[in-house]
């Protein structure tokens, strides 16, 4: 059992639990899969805490809407109008983010206390969604385990399975400032994407994917990464079985280098010019490895379908380091 982070209005009790290995120390919640922390050395050797979070569960419950370092699903990102059909069936889910559903709903999976039990070097957490929680489909048992392996190196094994057909989109959505504070627009960053998808002004992806060439969405070689994103790339790799480097992000003022590696094929990059007090704009960087957003809308998109007798796999993996 991790420690006694505190407790909901209700009387819930939530754990915190410390990962520490290879000079990186890392603090998860029992409350929606939350990343609190990522305490990390410089190239001078100080740590400092490189993933904004808040030092109480109350934050957490307080300001919910920018998704600090929480296990987001069960859809992650938007989809189109709150609505999306399966099998002739047109299914209704709430609509949070202006006329569209964001990062599950309502009461995501972010906002959730879930069970924990310690595996080796890390802790899985795991809930039950039942089923029509915020308007999605099947009955699903999900997972997520974070260990750190003996570099350091934070790892995210998610996995699910449903009762009946639905879809599913998860990923971590910390933001990261490798200073340890201030603007992280100067921090440097490259991602191994060839195109992304364009959007209306929901954020909901319109037409096809677009070259990044010659384009300021163009992060192919590492460059600053300044301000007003958040938009998802179409990452060059497309689904893996193992998870393949596919972002780098440097800053050149601490020497901390963040790596980033997933199965999925595409990633979310976020600027965080709208995060929100008690933090500035600009303050992190997040990069949400995904499947794209409205993919349950559109068939010519990387399907996020779940079938009975399948088992949902997805695995992203941070590293840390200097240069």
């Amino acid at each position: 059992m991790g420690e006694l982070f505190g407790t909901l209005s209700d009387g819930t009790p939530v754990h915190r639990w410390t990962l520490e290995r290879g000079g990186v120390r890392v603090r998860v919640l029992s409350y929606g899969g939350i990343v609190q922390s990522a305490e990390v050395p410089d190239r001078e050797g100080h740590a400092a805490d490189v993933v904004l979070g808040f030092p109480s569960v109350e934050g957490y419950v307080d300001h919910p809407g920018p998704y600090l370092g929480a296990l987001v699903g069960r859809y992650a990102n938007r989809i189109a109008g709150g609505r999306f059909t399966l099998d002739g069936r047109t299914y209704t889910l709430a609509r949070n983010n202006g006329p569209n559903s964001l990062h599950g709903g309502d009461r995501g999976f972010d906002r959730y206390v879930w069970d924990a039990e310690p595996v080796e070097h890390g802790v899985r957490l795991s809930r039950v969604s039942p089923d029509g929680e915020e308007g999605f489909p099947g009955r699903l048992e999900v997972s997520a385990t974070y260990t750190l392996d003996e570099a350091g190196a934070l790892r995210i094994a998610y996995e699910a399975v449903t009762d009946a057909p639905t879809v599913v989109n998860l990923t971590n959505h910390s933001y990261f400032n490798l200073g340890g504070s201030g603007h992280a627009g100067g921090h440097e960053l490259r991602l191994a994407a060839s195109r992304y998808t364009p959007v209306d002004d929901g954020l909901i992806p319109a037409g096809d994917p677009v070259d990044v060439t010659d384009s300021r969405f163009d992060f192919r070689a590492s460059r600053k990464v300044g301000s007003g994103y958040d938009h998802n790339y179409v990452l060059d790799k497309g689904v893996t079985p193992a998870a393949e480097e596919v972002a780098e992000l440097y800053d050149p003022a601490s020497g901390r280098v963040l790596t980033v590696a997933t199965t999925e094929p595409g990633i979310q990059l976020y600027t965080a010019d709208h995060l929100g007090a008690p933090f500035a704009p600009g303050e992190g960087i997040a990069l949400e490895t995904q499947h794209f957003p409205d993919s349950p809308n559109r068939p010519d998109f990387p399907t996020t379908r779940l079938e009975p007798g399948e088992v949902y796999r997805s695995a992203t993996v941070y590293g840390f380091g200097t240069r």
